[in-house]
């Protein structure tokens, strides 16, 4: 008993001492938090509150607050402020830290801009080791780092990501992962290859594919989009439907044609002839219909025969049938169309007027420098734009129409890549114009899943000449193409170096000989180029040579013809023998000069286009079978042309294969 007293007393003593120890390691605990093993929420503080943290703390928990405060700086588009912070991070971190590295890292290639390298690393971090917060980050950074380019890690991410947010973010979430389904091109969606238990990602590709096969007949997509809600009623998608689809549901096209039309073309001045053209294309349109481009399928050697006697008058034949889609506006000789001349005032002035005269919409302007000026001005008028900006907006009553060589650049690339080809080079002119085809055709051609893209730039007639008199011929090599799709070699993550991946699903080119030249020149460069490739390469090449319909002006002879054996080239359906009575008609009107004839083309295909303007603002992937090509709409309400391909064979025109 007196043991067990002692021992008691003992403690009893000792009690005062023990309390007094714990009260002052809590009050250490109070002023110095310990590491923790991950960061806490985010969101809750400025960049400045958690600056100032970093400033007060210890070596024990300051890196903690300088990922909190890189993170906020990202948030708060401080992107360079936060680079001096993650620099300023130790080498040492546990491995919670450095999964939140990796993270902020990718954040910061993204804002950079550096899409490869931010891909690169997104994909080494395992999202299941992600607390909330930083899934909502590392799904934000995927969906950003795709830079608008649809693929199936963007759309995984857009699903994962609807879990996660408030109901009041989800039907802006619901809206982007529709753009990025439909958005897909056909050879996308017939290379994705998705797991069994995937049924959201199946479900949405399915109302893509309802989408594609009804949106010409509004009745059958609504009924189709009922029948998907009925077999898919969990999908995010089916509960709120996109904003497009519900647009779709409630609109009523009613009558297409339209009662007063604005037509803004410059008259006078150096552009003063290609305003001229396509007035007398739209005014045509008018009192005839668009005559649309319907040719019933013929074998190659039936069409070569068909309009073989056509060879000398023009180089081109229709190719395989156009696809269903809204084919012509109905003739209405009632149609009001005054016409302003962009040429003699201001495009602000002249919409305001159309106004006042009671336009229903407008048709133009043509220039650059009137189009760039559009979303500044205040009007209400339906706008449908003879040109488009540099980098489209999307405004509700505007939409863009243009014959520009980048459109043809985009569809070569897309030809090519159809044609199995994997390694091309451009030969484009050394000039402002080479530098945006070769721009445009490379970021489509990667956006397909291509990798490099190799350019040479083209002298003057007079540099081919003394090339072909010197003997050196054409080489087929060049320097790649630098856009910000390029990816870099390597990243690198603290002493950490990552190789880059390809964005998925990306096919590297296959670095080796070229296999395709897409060349951007005149009938006369051509008439040039061509040999001297030959010159260097031989008569047997296997590469295989595409050019714009810049080379084809309607003036090659038989000698022409032989010269440019295999060649492919592109063309515009009105001057590719598929409505020759129309051609004749466009040729006529503008003595014989074929760009002038594309401008009277493109003036048809106006009108065709305002008098379906409705559909063509509500409606991406709107569909039309054009004089100027197959055309359809995007979700910024720009017109894709899709041309005809054909080939120089024996001394005539057919059509690829």
């Amino acid at each position: 008993m007196r043991l067990s007293t002692l021992k008691l007393s003992k403690a009893g003593r000792s009690l005062p001492v023990l309390l007094a120890a714990l009260f002052f390691a809590g009050c250490t605990l109070q002023t110095s938090v310990p590491p923790q093993e991950l960061p806490p929420a985010n969101g809750t503080a400025n960049s400045a509150w958690y600056l100032q943290q970093i400033e007060q703390s210890s070596d024990d928990n300051k890196t903690q607050w300088q990922l909190l405060a890189i993170r906020a700086l990202l948030q708060e588009g401080q992107t360079e402020q936060a680079i001096n912070i993650y620099n300023q991070l130790p080498e040492k971190l546990n491995n919670a830290q450095q999964l939140e590295q990796s993270l902020l890292m990718a954040q910061i290639k993204t804002a950079q801009q550096d899409y490869a390298a931010a891909i690169a690393l997104l994909n080494n971090i395992d999202a299941t080791r992600l607390d909330t917060n930083q899934q909502q980050a590392y799904y934000s950074a995927v969906i950003a780092a795709s830079a608008g380019q649809p693929s199936l890690a963007l759309l995984r991410a857009y699903i994962a990501q609807e879990q996660l947010l408030s109901n009041d973010n989800k039907q802006e979430n619901i809206d982007a992962t529709w753009q990025a389904v439909s958005s897909m091109t056909p050879e996308q969606m017939n290379s994705l290859v998705i797991n069994a238990d995937e049924n959201t990602l199946q479900g949405w590709l399915e109302l893509q594919q309802i989408w594609t096969n009804n949106r010409t007949d509004l009745d059958k997509l609504k009924t189709g989009i009922q029948e998907w809600q009925i077999r898919y009623p969990n999908n995010p998608g089916a509960k709120l439907l996109p904003t497009q689809l519900i647009n779709l549901q409630n609109m009523n096209v009613g009558n297409a044609s339209v009662g007063k039309i604005a037509l803004l073309l410059p008259l006078n001045g150096q552009a003063g002839v290609f305003g001229r053209s396509i007035q007398q294309g739209f005014e045509a349109a008018r009192t005839q219909g668009s005559q649309p481009v319907n040719v019933p399928q013929t074998s190659d050697s039936q069409a070569t025969a068909d309009l073989s006697y056509l060879a000398d008058i023009i180089p081109s034949m229709v190719e395989q049938p156009q696809p269903s889609a809204l084919s012509s506006a109905p003739a209405n000789p009632n149609a009001e169309i005054k016409i302003y001349d962009t040429s003699s005032q201001p495009v602000d002035q002249i919409l305001a007027q159309a106004q006042i005269d009671g336009a229903t919409v407008v048709v133009g302007p043509l220039l650059k420098n009137d189009v760039d000026a559009l979303p500044g001005v205040n009007s209400s008028l339906n706008i449908l734009a003879l040109n488009e900006p540099e980098t489209a907006q999307n405004h509700p009553n505007i939409c863009y129409f243009a014959l520009s060589p980048e459109d043809e650049a985009r569809d070569a690339a897309h030809h090519i890549w159809q044609q199995n080809q994997r390694s091309p080079l451009l030969l484009v002119p050394s000039n402002p114009l080479g530098e945006r085809v070769a721009k445009a055709f490379t970021s489509e051609w990667q956006s397909l899943g291509g990798g490099t893209v190799l350019q040479q730039r083209l002298g003057s007639v007079s540099d081919l000449k003394r090339s072909i008199n010197g003997g050196s011929g054409i080489a087929l090599t060049g320097t790649p193409v630098i856009t910000a799709n390029n990816p870099p070699e390597s990243v690198t993550i603290g002493y950490l170096t990552i190789p880059t991946v390809p964005v998925e699903p990306q096919i590297a080119s296959s670095g080796g000989n070229v296999d395709a030249v897409y060349i951007v020149a005149s009938s006369d460069e051509m008439a040039l180029i061509k040999p001297l490739i030959t010159m260097r390469t031989g008569s047997r090449s296997s590469t295989q040579l595409y050019a714009s319909s810049r080379s084809a002006q309607g003036i090659s002879g038989p000698d022409y013809r032989f010269e440019m054996e295999g060649l492919q080239y592109s063309e515009i359906p009105l001057l590719s023998g598929g409505n020759p009575q129309l051609m004749q008609q466009a040729l006529n009107s503008v003595n014989n000069d074929y760009s002038l004839a594309r401008l009277y083309a493109m003036g048809v295909d106006a009108w065709s286009l305002a008098n379906h303007f409705a559909e063509l603002r509500q409606n991406p992937g709107f569909a039309l079978n054009g004089n100027t090509g197959q055309l359809s709409t995007t979700t910024d309400c720009v017109v894709n042309r899709k041309l005809n391909w054909l080939q120089f064979s024996q001394g005539q025109v057919v059509p690829v294969p």
